[in-house]
């Protein structure tokens, strides 16, 4: 969905789920279906392209089958309860703690090896 500049440059952008998250809650309320790329990306009402990059990283993380066109959740649900899980403590962590940013990562880091790593 197109933002305005002005929306874009004031750093007011759309919030709620990624496109990720849209795919596999799609596929679960309806996972005794499988969908074309072209079926998902209209259910969520996103573009096509985002819809199928989305679909292959979710393949490699297994957390969606993939035959011919067609596309469902994977059978183990437990995994994307998981990987969901996973994602939402990411996020809270983030939130209250700003994320990590790696040069401040590389700066507080010791500068020698922690003394299971030394040779003895």
């Amino acid at each position: 969905m197109p933002v305005r500049i002005e929306e874009f440059e004031a750093g007011e952008l759309p919030s709620g789920p990624s496109v990720p998250e849209q795919i596999l809650t799609y596929l679960y309320a309806n996972r005794e279906k499988a969908f074309t790329r072209s079926e998902i990306s209209t259910g969520i009402d996103e573009e096509p392209n985002t819809v199928g990059t989305a679909l292959s990283r979710l393949k490699q993380r297994n957390l969606v089958r993939h035959k011919g066109e067609y596309w469902a959740i994977t059978n183990d649900l437990d995994r994307v309860a998981d990987a969901y899980a996973l994602h939402s403590i990411t996020e809270r962590l983030d939130e209250d703690d700003g994320g990590i940013e790696p040069d401040e990562w590389d700066v507080a880091a010791p500068d020698e090896p922690h003394p299971s790593k030394r040779d003895e």
